[in-house]
């Protein structure tokens, strides 16, 4: 009874509260918000792997018969060309996680392989899109073209990067919706509005193109190691070339993105190729480029076999490492070759 007194002022207080719950509370939050960070970072990294994943082949007989099928569209030639672009474009945004290229949130913000790979898909799109405008749907130089096709075209070509107002994959689709319109009038027997003319000319302009993109492919990845070219630049009088050297090599951050591209274009030009097989045959056979065309799908199917490395590797081009890079290369340059000889066969033969 004596002590109270004493021991209440040897007993003191911090004005706060107590100095053990705030510290011990707030250890306890930043842990808590720590693990569910941890926990995102996660699952974002199982979730981007996923969308990762390069789409595989689809049969393009077949999905053009089904198609036609539920349509309930007679299958007449040009339907399966237009088909498998419609599909190729819809892969693109169907795929799992979408289209990638303008995410602006992760996980799809931090990927750049499978927003490469749909780039390298567009380019061929593009290319399509524009044969069948000018050349596949017209019967001369002085024919009107497709009001559908003339629609079609600048859909694709809008930027691929464009988050909203209008977002590219709005623009994408409206661009598949007046292939699907064309594709209707091409199947119409009775209107006859639409037409797909096979002919070598208008096969051999298209493949112009791909020549084009193949060979500008080729020497950006085989520029993963960096050569030194000679630049042959024409003098402003037209006449005198003047030579000089440059080393050309593609940055580091960037090798994996040409990589990505480059199988872009070939998995789209593939499927291109089959459906073209289908609808030029009468014009491949009588030009004995049936197997030509074959070569140059199976040059461009190899160029998509699994990358079991977890990253692009840059080896040099006899060091311990691999360079896949090159590897992508020789297929790119093999398929470009072959082409050029189908393009001679279609001119010649």
């Amino acid at each position: 009874m004596l002590d109270w007194k004493n021991r209440d002022k040897s007993v003191q207080v911090p004005a706060d509260g107590p100095v053990g719950k705030p510290k011990s509370y707030r250890n306890s939050a930043w842990r808590a918000a720590g693990m569910l960070f941890g926990l995102y970072l996660l699952a974002a990294l199982v979730v981007g792997w996923f969308w990762s994943q390069e789409p595989e082949f689809f049969p393009v007989q077949q999905n053009a018969r089904a198609a036609a099928e539920k349509a309930q569209r007679q299958l007449v030639t040009g339907y399966t060309t237009v088909e498998t672009l419609k599909t190729v474009a819809g892969t693109l945004l169907d795929k799992p996680g979408g289209y990638l290229s303008n995410d602006i949130a992760p996980p799809g913000v931090w990927l750049d392989n499978m927003p490469s790979w749909e780039y390298g898909v567009l380019v061929q799109v593009r290319d399509m899109a524009r044969a069948l405008r000018k050349d596949f749907s017209r019967s001369q130089s002085q024919s009107t073209e497709d009001p559908d096709l003339a629609k079609a075209e600048p859909r694709f070509n809008f930027d691929n990067k464009s988050w909203a107002l209008p977002a590219s994959e709005s623009e994408y689709r409206e661009g598949i919706r007046y292939l699907e319109r064309y594709q209707a009038k091409l199947s119409d027997s009775a209107q006859s509005t639409a037409q797909f003319y096979t002919r070598a000319d208008n096969l051999n302009n298209w493949l112009g193109d791909v020549n084009t993109r193949l060979g500008s492919l080729s020497q950006r990845l085989s520029a993963s190691v960096g050569r030194v070219r000679l630049n042959a630049d024409v003098a402003n009088n037209g006449q005198v070339p003047l030579l000089s050297e440059e080393i050309v090599e593609t940055p580091w951050l960037q090798i994996d993105n040409v990589f990505y591209e480059a199988r872009g274009q070939a998995w789209a030009l593939s499927q291109l190729l089959r459906a073209i097989e289908v609808d030029f045959a009468d014009v491949l056979t009588k030009k004995n480029a049936t197997v030509s065309v074959q070569q140059i799908i199976r040059e461009l199917e190899a160029a998509q076999e699994p990358l079991w490395s977890p990253m692009v590797l840059n080896g040099s081009g006899y060091g311990l490492l691999a360079n896949h890079s090159l590897v992508m290369a020789n297929y790119i340059s093999r398929a470009n070759a072959a082409i050029i000889d189908l393009r001679t066969l279609l001119s010649q033969g």
